[in-house]
């Protein structure tokens, strides 16, 4: 069996922030990193904007070898999460985020193309924003699927099968 890697979950989103609604999201990405043979513990809801690059700060400095981020992606002005986390990044990887968009296109959803999410590594942390839907969602973790703990092994030189 693998190691278990540490992994976090983002969550932006100014209404669950504050309250307004349970956000549906960020359990789903939890769970299913889980299922991908990864520890992760309950998802951090912030506000958009500074609390993301705050959040994904904060987990990466604990360990995480992974971290996703949900919403905050769009075009409405206040989607900031690429402004908040492209700053923390060492490197950027952005077949991943084409990959995503290109999946929600070819799923039918023409929308996919607006989303300005990024992948990229923080030290030995891969860091990926996905849309905040849960279709986005859903497209984005199928992506992931195949290469994710290939990517999170690769960020610190370690061989593959």
């Amino acid at each position: 069996m693998t190691d278990l890697l540490p992994a976090a979950v983002v969550v932006a989103s100014n209404r669950a922030a504050a309250g307004v609604y349970e956000d549906a999201t960020g359990p789903v990405m939890v769970d299913w990193l889980v299922g991908q043979g990864f520890t992760c513990g309950a998802p951090a809801v912030v506000r958009d904007g500074d609390p993301v690059g705050e959040a994904v700060r904060s987990a990466v400095e604990a360990g995480a070898r992974v971290v996703l981020t949900t919403g905050g992606t769009g075009l409405t002005p206040t989607d900031r999460t690429p402004e908040a986390v492209r700053p923390l990044l060492d490197r950027e990887v952005p077949g991943i985020a084409e990959a995503i968009r290109a999946r929600g296109v070819a799923a039918g959803v023409p929308t996919a193309m607006l989303s300005r999410g990024l992948a990229g590594v923080v030290g030995q942390c891969l860091v990926v924003t996905l849309p905040g839907s849960r279709g986005g969602v859903r497209d984005a973790l199928a992506v992931l699927e195949p290469v994710l703990r290939h990517a999170v092994e690769q960020v610190v030189g370690s061989d593959h099968p």
